[in-house]
């Protein structure tokens, strides 16, 4: 504890040298004109940019058609409502993929050799769904399965088009949680095993989580995807953001709507872009002083 108050006291009675001061000065100075450098460049570039917009000869047709102030303030309610049906299909969609893409993941890291045909289905399913664009498995499920006419089998094209859309992620998020399962060195299994835990402990409480927590950015990169991606369900139908700003700008031939549906997937978007930004930096961080001596 002595030591520990002197450590402190020294702590606070420190004053750097005047060649220290001027150090800092010089670098506080060298950010100032960084970031004032940044600052003017990002606005002549924007400013430029969207001087060529609005000077272009359409440009008063372009605001009229796809910016019209009034019309965006009729439809925002509508594309709103749609726009819950995304979030709600995204929070669902996740919670299956996350449950699913574990499973694949899991059966392809196995050496079982019971599970060898399991592991081929795997790699089948992985190969299929990262190779076969999400737009055409949605069509080829919600239009497919309706047409064998299974007893029991839903025909909602809701359920249908989130189906398809849970397959194709899941086979992107199963490669990224394997990936993030093979990153952990077998030294830490090695080690699990000789203090008397088994396969599946060694698994669940030392390889699992320390794989999830290394792979968290690029999956919150794939959930960012998804919650986009569920609008392209609306080609079967379903009433989401998109397909409510289609029938709003199908009434007039105003293309307003299409930008309101943007803007709030932006307002969605970004913020969790950021956050996957801040964790992925994080990441990094402890991943540098991890590896410092």
């Amino acid at each position: 504890m002595a030591a520990h108050g002197d450590a402190a006291a020294a702590t606070a009675q420190y004053v750097p040298s005047p060649e220290e001061q001027r150090r800092r000065e010089v670098r506080r100075r060298q950010a100032r004109k960084h970031t004032t450098i940044a600052a003017v460049s990002t606005v002549v570039v924007l400013g430029a940019l969207a001087a060529i917009v609005v000077m272009s000869p359409g440009w008063a047709r372009v605001q009229q058609t796809f910016f019209d102030v009034n019309y965006a303030v009729e439809v925002l309610p509508a594309v709103a409502k749609g726009l819950l049906l995304n979030i709600k299909l995204t929070i669902i969609g996740s919670v299956a993929i996350a449950a699913l893409g574990l499973t694949l993941a899991l059966v392809r890291t196995s050496s079982a050799a019971p599970l060898a045909p399991f592991r081929v289905l795997a790699t089948v399913y992985v190969d299929v769904f990262r190779g076969v664009p999400t737009l055409l498995v949605i069509l080829l499920v919600g239009f497919g399965v309706p047409a064998l006419r299974l007893t029991g089998i839903t025909t909602s094209v809701v359920v249908l088009g989130t189906t398809a859309v849970v397959l194709t992620y899941s086979a992107y998020v199963a490669e990224v949680l394997r990936s993030g399962i093979l990153s952990v060195h077998p030294s830490q299994t090695a080690a699990a095993r000789s203090l008397g835990l088994t396969s599946a402990q060694t698994l669940r409480y030392v390889v699992l989580p320390q794989g999830i927590r290394r792979v968290i950015p690029p999956l919150m990169n794939d959930f960012v995807s998804l919650l986009k991606d569920t609008g392209l369900i609306s080609v079967l139908g379903v009433v989401d953001a998109i397909r409510a700003a289609q029938i709003e700008s199908s009434k007039t031939f105003n293309y307003t709507p299409y930008v309101v549906a943007a803007i709030l997937f932006l307002l969605l978007t970004i913020p969790l872009t950021r956050v996957t930004d801040r964790v992925l930096a994080t990441s990094i961080a402890r991943q540098n002083s991890q590896a410092s001596p």
